[in-house]
């Protein structure tokens, strides 16, 4: 007996005026063949335009090296989903602006189908327009002989300022994430500063010390990186945050140990281990004379996506988020890295883990540093 393939366009839409659409493009449209459990086969007609309305992201610092790293992957999907389109703004500083052009031409060049809008701007009322997610990127950094109070003091001055914008212009639902350093504080002023949005809207960016984390444990294991579970990043994005494994879990050959058992060196993961994550950034900044920016993007990507989509079942992902009525002793009011479970865009710290002394006195060396940084930007805030 003779079999036929049959075609049939299917709308995923259905009719075209429920969505306002007198008329289809054809060029937005194409032929996805599905094999059925016959010898029918159908294929389903596909419309970009139909997808969603697109939402708004905004990329700060974004002419900056991390920006550049940053923009093709939210752009092409790979942060809201590959059915999102994505209006993109990108907000930086007046000089930076003919630099900012040049990245527009090369994310319009790049024809990206989910990329609807590309708004270059140094204004913040057009920047912080009706968002829905936020990657604060850039930031003051570091200059030689700047005290540390100085450093703090001009951020807080970005960051109340970007915090007062949100709350004026952005959508009360939108999720912020800070990048730019000290991310933890410059997170809890910008929180401060926009009363109107749920401070369990904010958070900072760990994610680069788990990633780097859970690397160092893979490599040691000989495993890949996706083999490696539930490492944590306790405290600040800074050289005294906690690198913790005693929660970790290496998948060797298809059992699942605990890292201590998978490594059997305890004194590395207790040492070198941690020294080796605390001071990874200045490792790449002596390398490549310049901070991390493609593993920062990466990190960015995997914060945000995880967000967007929710954390596996059974798995956490470290972050720093607000700490008030945390299990743990952390002191309240301080934006500080816990191990997070998420689920409907909602974060949930992972309760009623195990701590032992020599964690804990980590923990506290961590909070008491952020404590310090709270009270001076409150100060400089005058709140």
């Amino acid at each position: 007996m003779k079999t036929t393939t049959t075609w049939i366009l299917k709308l995923p839409f259905g009719d075209c005026k429920c969505r306002n659409q007198k008329s289809l493009n054809t060029s937005d449209l194409w032929l996805e063949p599905q094999v059925g459990e016959t010898e029918k086969r159908e294929g389903r007609l596909a419309c970009l335009g139909s997808m969603a309305e697109p939402i708004r992201v905004l990329v700060t610092g974004a002419a900056g090296q991390i920006a550049y790293s940053l923009l093709f992957s939210i752009a092409k999907g790979d942060v809201f989903g590959q059915k999102q389109p994505i209006i993109l703004l990108l907000l930086d500083i007046t000089p930076m602006l003919p630099v900012l052009e040049g990245v527009v031409m090369e994310l319009q060049d790049c024809a990206l189908p989910l990329l609807k809008e590309i708004i270059p701007t140094d204004k913040e009322e057009v920047a912080f327009k009706d968002l829905d997610a936020a990657i604060l990127v850039g930031s003051m950094p570091r200059k030689e002989g700047m005290e540390r109070k100085d450093l703090l003091k001009a951020n807080v001055a970005i960051f109340k300022s970007q915090g007062a914008a949100l709350d004026k212009y952005a959508k009360k639902t939108v999720k912020v994430l800070v990048v730019g350093n000290p991310a933890n504080t410059n997170c809890l002023v910008a929180a401060k500063s926009a009363p109107s949005i749920p401070k369990e809207n904010f958070s900072c960016l760990t994610r680069l010390d788990h990633n780097r984390a859970r690397s160092q444990v893979a490599m040691r294991c000989g495993v890949p990186a996706t083999q490696v579970k539930n490492v944590i990043i306790w405290g600040n994005h800074s050289s005294t945050q906690y690198p913790d494994v005693h929660h970790c879990k290496v998948n060797m050959s298809g059992s699942e140990l605990t890292c201590f058992d998978a490594i059997k060196d305890d004194d590395w993961l207790k040492g070198d281990f941690i020294t080796t994550v605390q001071q990874r950034g200045a490792a790449v900044i002596k390398a490549r004379k310049l901070s991390s920016a493609m593993s920062a993007a990466k990190a960015i990507c995997d914060h945000m996506r995880d967000i967007w989509s929710g954390t596996h079942e059974g798995e956490f992902a470290s972050m720093g988020v607000y700490s008030t009525g945390n299990s743990y002793g952390v002191p309240e009011d301080l934006i500080y890295s816990f191990p997070v479970q998420i689920q409907n865009k909602t974060w949930k710290i992972v309760d009623s883990l195990a701590i032992n002394d020599f964690s804990k006195s980590k923990m506290d060396a961590t909070a008491a540093e952020l404590v310090e940084e709270r009270d001076t930007a409150v100060a400089f805030l005058g709140v």
